[in-house]
């Protein structure tokens, strides 16, 4: 392989780890502005969300120009194509974090979340700040034992997403629709945001594999 497509491709995976850490400081920052009911922070996230935007087709351009100039094959073309499709999540993880800044920026200067489930959203965007870092590492080392970290981490927040759901569907919740409307919808994102992670990690498995991203099922992980 010539010096000159290393270089590329390796730019094309440091800039999707740098992705990683973008997407992963705003979903903590939206968390905290949700959580703080800080107007001022829910805009800085969504601001900030137009840098994942950029880089994102920044990345597309790269992939295409190596595919078209370098004609790459087996893990070099893999590498290529899958390094679209993740820039494609993270770019879509950005936005779920901006979404859980716009709820906080509409409740302001009220809360979204009602006290009692507090906690159970700071651990939501803890787990989410977790996940997306086993995502860089994954896309950085390749290593796909880490997928495994990423799948449990996915686990737990989906049993969390159906707990919220099962909260704001009793007949002991005393905060009215619009409320459950927001726990509801906030939880989505966070749990839109780590299955993204999990179809990143199974794209790097294809990656280093080969074998076809279809049929990596969650449960390889």
């Amino acid at each position: 392989m010539r010096d000159p497509f290393r270089g590329q491709l390796d730019e094309i995976s440091n800039e999707l780890v740098q992705m990683t850490q973008l997407v992963g400081s705003a979903m903590a920052l939206a968390t905290q502005s949700l959580l703080d009911a800080d107007l001022a922070l829910a805009e800085q996230v969504i601001k900030d969300d137009e840098a994942v935007d950029e880089l994102n087709h920044s990345l597309e351009e790269k992939c295409f120009e190596v595919t078209a100039l370098q004609n790459p094959v087996a893990t070099d073309l893999r590498t290529t194509m899958s390094g679209l499709r993740i820039s494609a999540s993270l770019e879509r993880m950005g936005d779920l974090a901006a979404h859980v800044a716009k709820q906080a920026r509409l409740r302001y200067p009220n809360q979204s979340v009602p006290q009692e489930l507090r906690a159970t959203f700071a651990r939501l965007g803890s787990l989410c700040q977790e996940i997306v870092a086993k995502t860089g590492a994954v896309i950085e080392t390749r290593d796909v034992t880490l997928a495994a970290d990423i799948r449990r981490h996915d686990d737990e927040i989906d049993r969390m997403h159906r707990e919220l759901f099962t909260v704001v569907l009793s007949p002991t919740w005393s905060h009215g629709v619009e409320a459950a409307i927001d726990v509801t919808l906030l939880s989505r994102y966070y749990e839109r945001f780590a299955d993204h992670a999990v179809t990143i990690s199974r794209r790097v498995v294809h990656i280093v594999t080969g074998e076809p991203y279809s049929s990596i099922a969650t449960d390889q992980l």
